[in-house]
């Protein structure tokens, strides 16, 4: 028989496909480290009995389980599915790692979860629901590093809860896009055609989603895209950007909203996309560009938003490609001649990253500026709205206000502390190579 394709799983999750040799089919008893088999007692009755008698195990029941690092983690059960074909009791769990991100939660089977840790479930009053909901949210923020996302800070107690509940378990386990089978971490509303299908395939170029990979197959030998549908602005390298008007490209932009929804929590689905501009990283190669991560943009904000959602594929991150894309967004501003700003209310998570591109920027100029100079002249520099330097020097003891007016303190020593710990700027975006008119002047 011919070779199967097997996935070679990397730290983010993503896998990358690649043929392996086939393997037999014996099948042997497990056996010890020095080869010798192992005998499995049988389970006593009495276990039995009080296995049974817990199972199945609740929704909302706590218990520790047994993750992909081999160590017992503990896990809230969300939901539970009967298992086909299977003795009464036999279930599977999805369930929600209480120490990590909700994009990790997952379906395990009975063998992962430590029964012995079963703890009673305890009926939550609402007022509890909600105080756990915004922990858990507090927590994923704070924990997860790896995406920027918009949060929803400004939901109520009641939305909040609906939001949970309506995304509570992930529709799509897995997704594959070119050379890479990427995990899903979040639920996205796709079309209700494709709630049975736990793979998505999607054309890498036009971003149109399939159920088979036959179907994928039939559609690449048709598709007649090796790049984004928009205009290439940027080229350095093997680095491409392209802007795609969500108004001339309205399937393109709504696939990649409910392609980015899946790697964000809390970010809103647009499904009127016309309002907005998609500006799509790629790397390029002989065989097309491939799409390395995004950010949008309103066409017209009238709060001086230059960026509204953002992401790196899981494949791509921990590269640098996070911070060129708000750099980038930025580089747009200044040759609008507009001061900008992300969307809000942000995450945490983009709370932090923002305050590091913006760290790093100001003290670069800090450190070459001689004189005095102010927040006016330093956000004319940079297009960073006034009010985030302020509170980016006044979180770093930059600043202090001295009669009347703020004064920018710039120790050379104090400066070097705050750049080293802000840690690296990631990809330089090549000015020179940006090619682009600003959408108000386009006809």
């Amino acid at each position: 028989m011919g070779s199967i394709d097997t996935p070679t799983i990397t730290e983010n999750g993503s896998t990358q496909l690649q043929a392996a040799a086939p393997s037999g089919g014996d099948h042997k008893p497990p056996a010890s480290a020095n080869g010798a088999q192992v005998e499995v007692s049988p389970e006593p009755e009495a276990t039995k009995k009080r296995r049974s008698s817990m199972l199945p195990l609740e929704v909302g029941t706590r218990v520790m389980c047994r993750w992909r690092d081999g160590k017992y983690h503990p896990v809230k059960v969300i939901e539970r599915r009967k298992m086909p074909y299977a003795v009464p009791y036999d279930y599977e769990y999805y369930v929600h790692y209480t120490e990590f991100n909700r994009r990790l939660d997952e379906w395990v089977k009975l063998e992962q979860l430590d029964l012995d840790s079963v703890e009673t479930v305890v009926d939550e009053k609402v007022e509890d629901k909600v105080t756990s909901l915004k922990m858990t949210r507090h927590q994923k923020r704070k924990i997860d590093e790896t995406h920027v996302e918009v949060g929803h800070e400004e939901l109520d107690a009641a939305s909040l809860r609906e939001h949970e509940e309506f995304t509570k378990v992930k529709n799509i386990a897995t997704i594959e896009l070119g050379r890479y089978e990427i995990e899903t971490w979040y639920f996205s509303p796709f079309p209700p055609e494709y709630n049975d299908s736990l793979k998505l395939y999607f054309c890498e170029f036009c971003l149109n989603f399939m159920k088979r990979k036959e179907q994928l197959q039939r559609h690449m030998r048709k598709c007649d895209l090796k790049h984004p549908p928009g205009d290439e602005i940027y080229r350095s390298g093997t680095l491409s950007m392209f802007e795609v008007d969500g108004k001339k490209n309205k399937v393109y932009g709504q696939n990649l909203c409910y392609l980015a929804k899946l790697f964000l929590d809390h970010k809103t689905l647009y499904y009127d996309v016309d309002l907005f501009l998609f500006y799509v990283l790629c790397e390029c190669d002989d065989r097309g560009c491939h799409m390395v991560g995004y950010f949008s943009k309103e066409k017209h904000s009238e709060e001086s938003y230059n960026l509204a959602c953002i992401l790196t594929l899981p494949p791509y991150q921990r590269k640098g490609y996070g911070k060129f894309l708000i750099a980038f967004s930025y580089e747009l501003s200044k040759k609008e001649g507009k001061v900008g700003t992300p969307e809000r209310p942000l995450s945490d998570l983009g709370l932090l990253s923002y305050r590091g591109y913006w760290t790093r920027v100001l003290l670069d100029i800090l450190k070459k500026h001689k004189g005095n100079i102010s927040i006016k002249e330093l956000s004319d520099m940079t297009a960073i709205k006034a009010e985030d330097i302020l509170t980016t020097l006044q979180s770093l003891e930059l600043i202090q206000y001295r009669k009347g007016q703020h004064v920018i303190c710039a120790d050379p020593k104090v400066l070097d502390r705050h750049l080293k710990a802000a840690g690296r700027g990631g990809l330089e975006v090549d000015v020179s190579k940006l090619i682009w008119t600003p959408y108000k002047e386009q006809s």
